[in-house]
């Protein structure tokens, strides 16, 4: 790879990594804010649920923004707004500047994920996209996963406000690669890029794609729902194991996503997102009948290197054949779609939890076993559907690549 998409590369790594940064290092503060600012659970709450909402609300808004006004030019907004953000978190005096802060955080994280997505095409070849997708994603995988670590550690030494202080060097490190080594933005015609998302989502095969990445999404957001229960109610782990159980997928998906990309890049992204289907299908049917930690951990390996390689091939999918005036556009649909499904898994197979397993912080072991079975019953269903969109779409472009 050339040293200056090598370096283009770094710097869109960088802004997905400090997007998934900002959404799961504030997790561990929780208590420590609410005891600072007097609050309660609910409150404090909004610390984390202010920036996903920003992010959801605004994301394809941004994606099509970068379409308009160029797409280097809009990170490099995204990330000083996000940089600026985390220096009014750090400094906030009461609970409500520090959620309008978040607010303006997830407003930079949006364009951030939307641009780093859309600009994949500006800065590598087609037949080395697969492996950029890999590495975007592993880049969110090991934001999620340092969070909790990181944020740990400076909660202890200096407290609560360096949770979000520590995005300041970080963002404009990230904008000064973006400046140095990002691509000038090109000029699309002015009919092609002002469309609109509504246009792009005429496209068949980009529909069955955003759909399939919110069915999956919602199936790996139940792992973080369920899996803390059965973790805890189901095995008796202490919270420190139980982080650590939980640490797993994250970590898992870091260390799959670039070899995804690579065998997206080689064997097609169609074969692919069946494959990454079917390892997901498998961790699933695992995860519905799993009994014991070993179990259950090896189980979600599968399931998470299932997911690392649905979403490389799923992504270059939806983004390689997407004219350059869109690609903000549809990056913004793509990571609007994972975020609704990752709401959906939350609220949906949670409320699937929650009802073959009720009063779960009193119920017996076997209770919240078979909660967990239940749950991921409906999660197999939610692959299999994608399977079988996913077989179609792959039967459609076989049929349209046989007519030429």
């Amino acid at each position: 790879m050339p040293t200056a998409s090598r370096a283009s590369l770094i710097s869109l790594s960088l802004s997905m990594l400090l997007a998934s940064l900002g959404t799961s290092i504030a997790n561990v503060g929780l208590p420590s804010l609410a005891r600072a600012f007097d609050a309660s659970f609910h409150a404090v709450q909004w610390v984390v649920l202010a920036y996903l909402l920003a992010i959801t609300a605004v994301i394809v808004s941004a994606g099509r923004l970068g379409d308009r006004l160029g797409r280097r030019r809009l990170l490099l907004a995204g990330l000083l707004l996000f940089t600026v953000a985390c220096g009014l978190c750090g400094m906030a005096p009461t609970l409500g500047w520090l959620v309008a802060a978040r607010i303006l955080q997830g407003l930079g994280a949006a364009v951030m994920m939307a641009m780093a997505l859309g600009m994949v095409g500006d800065t590598v070849s087609k037949a080395r996209t697969g492996r950029a997708m890999g590495l975007l994603g592993t880049m969110s995988a090991v934001g999620t996963a340092m969070g909790p670590s990181v944020g740990g550690v400076l909660l202890s030494v200096w407290g609560w406000r360096a949770i979000f202080l520590v995005g300041m060097p970080l963002g404009l490190v990230a904008a000064a690669l973006a400046y140095r080594c990002l691509p000038v933005d090109r000029a699309y015609a002015p009919s092609s890029a002002g469309s609109g998302f509504w246009s792009a989502l005429k496209a068949p095969a980009l529909r069955v794609g955003l759909i399939m990445s919110a069915l999956v999404a919602a199936v790996i957001m139940a792992t973080f729902v369920v899996g803390p229960f059965y973790l805890s109610r189901g095995l008796g782990l202490e919270p420190e194991w139980m982080g650590l159980a939980m640490a797993v997928g994250p970590c898992v998906a870091a260390f799959t996503g670039v070899p995804a990309g690579r065998l997206t890049d080689r064997l097609g992204s169609q074969r692919m997102t069946l494959a990454g289907l079917g390892v997901l299908a498998c961790g699933a049917v695992l995860l519905s009948l799993v009994s014991g930690l070993i179990a259950y951990l090896a189980s979600l390996v599968i399931l998470t290197a299932g997911y690392s390689l649905f979403q490389a091939a799923n992504n270059t999918a939806v983004m390689s054949d997407v004219e350059g005036s869109r690609r903000g556009t549809v990056s913004g649909l793509l990571n609007l779609s994972r975020n609704l499904g990752l709401i959906f898994g939350a609220s949906a197979l949670g409320a699937v939890f929650a009802w073959a397993s009720p009063n779960v912080t009193q119920a017996f072991p076997q209770s919240v076993a078979y909660g967990l079975h239940a749950t991921f019953s409906v999660a197999l269903g939610l692959i299999l559907l994608a399977s079988v969109m996913a077989w179609r779409r792959f039967g459609a472009v076989n049929g349209l690549q046989n007519t030429h």
